[in-house]
């Protein structure tokens, strides 16, 4: 019987020992596999020759790889602009950019005891910390179920990044209705959520799914509703030519009331501040993910802030003209830039403002945001109908 990996040691263990067997039959069966696909794809790269290749020509042949088919779009996809590099970005935000903000917000050190200037080193701490914590599994759970919801989270926050484009040229998906995969995509949070607090099988994850239920209903509907004025002036539902149709002037000042309502609920959708009863620590302990230990907290967390970062990037390409800016930096570094800017902004409620009553806050949902979103609409159509707007589409 297979042992039963309760820590970061024996997970390394099982990887080390699939990596051996791996390098073991490489020779015997990558090999042959790599030819036989050669004459599909045609990668022109000689294995062979890598052996009596000199080391400086290496650089050249692995780019040459990486350029083909299809190790370009898995390059894209796990790399850059991908999973990995998102990964990251969201590991400094979160583990050190978002603490530090805050502490200077309240007056506070924040965290420095790693790393000798601002802390820098305290993420790796926190994130070796969170490897090496055992993995536990309560007796009372549904194992399969609780142990898919962080590889789902994970999964769907990278699925909605997908949509995310950082340049003109550099994005992982244009689909022609892109705008309409987002709430595709989105809707399964939410189910995500209430299994997590079903399969824990405990009182406190079960309340906070059902919260996290209610309020994502609650504030998804304003969310989609916030885009239609966007999708009316651009005549597109292609996430890139809203983007390009913004050269002359970003929606943000033609669209005020749906950047301010699309901002809200996706505070709502994040469970941020002052929108986080799901998690309420004074009430609930963790909320929906109170039962996960270590990389299993980790991994569900990792895909809270990937989708944090992916809602930033839909808002700064919806409303902030995305890559748009003066040629002196490159068009990813503005989208970057701008993106990093709006996840900053969403840190300020959670500094100063406290939390929201449930029911409040389901009212506002249901009634201030569903009017907001519905007047920004009628708006928006009358003054594209009165000529005032012009429709941006290519």
């Amino acid at each position: 019987m297979t042992k039963e990996i309760t820590n970061f040691e024996d997970f390394i263990r099982r990887i080390l020992k699939i990596v051996f067997w791996v390098l073991l039959f490489l020779p015997l069966v990558g090999v042959p596999v790599y030819y036989l696909l050669d004459t599909v794809f045609h990668f022109g790269v000689d294995v062979f020759g890598l052996i009596t290749v000199h080391p400086d020509q290496l650089i050249s042949l692995q780019l040459q790889l990486i350029s083909t088919e299809p190790f370009h779009s898995l390059f894209i996809w796990t790399t850059f602009p991908g999973f990995t590099f998102a990964a990251l970005f969201v590991t400094f935000f979160a583990m050190l950019w978002e603490r530090k903000l805050l502490a200077k917000m309240q007056l506070r050190v924040g965290p420095q005891y790693a790393g000798k200037y601002e802390g820098i080193l305290q993420m790796v701490a926190d994130l070796v910390k969170l490897l090496f914590k055992e993995l536990v599994t309560p007796n009372s759970v549904d194992k399969p179920i609780f142990w898919s919801v962080p590889f789902a989270s994970m999964a769907i926050a990278g699925a909605l990044l997908s949509l995310v484009p950082l340049g003109p040229n550099t994005y992982l998906a244009d689909p022609p209705i892109g705008v309409i995969m987002i709430f595709a995509i989105i809707g399964f949070f939410p189910i995500v959520t209430l299994l997590a607090g079903w399969a824990s099988n405990s009182k406190y994850p079960f309340l906070g799914g059902l919260r996290a239920l209610h309020q994502m209903i609650s504030y998804e509907i304003p969310l989609i509703l916030s885009l239609l004025g966007v999708v009316i002036l651009s005549g597109t539902l292609d996430i890139m030519k809203v983007v390009v149709s913004q050269e002359g002037i970003w929606y943000i000042l033609l669209q005020p009331i749906g950047a301010i309502v699309f901002f809200i609920a996706s505070l709502a959708e994040l469970e941020r501040i002052p929108f986080d009863l799901p998690e309420a620590d004074t009430e609930l302990v963790a909320g929906w993910v109170t039962e996960y230990t270590g990389m299993g907290f980790g991994a569900v967390f990792l895909g809270i802030y990937i989708k944090l970062y992916a809602l930033s990037g839909l808002f700064t390409a919806f409303f902030l003209g995305g890559w748009l800016g003066p040629s002196f930096l490159p068009p990813e570094l503005w989208f970057l830039l701008k993106t990093f800017f709006v996840m900053t902004v969403m840190l300020i409620p959670r500094g100063t403002m406290p939390r929201i009553r449930i029911d409040l806050m389901i009212r506002a949902g249901w009634t201030r945001l569903l009017v907001l979103s519905f007047a920004n609409i009628f708006l928006t159509m009358l003054l594209v109908s009165l000529g005032i707007f012009r429709i941006g589409a290519l």
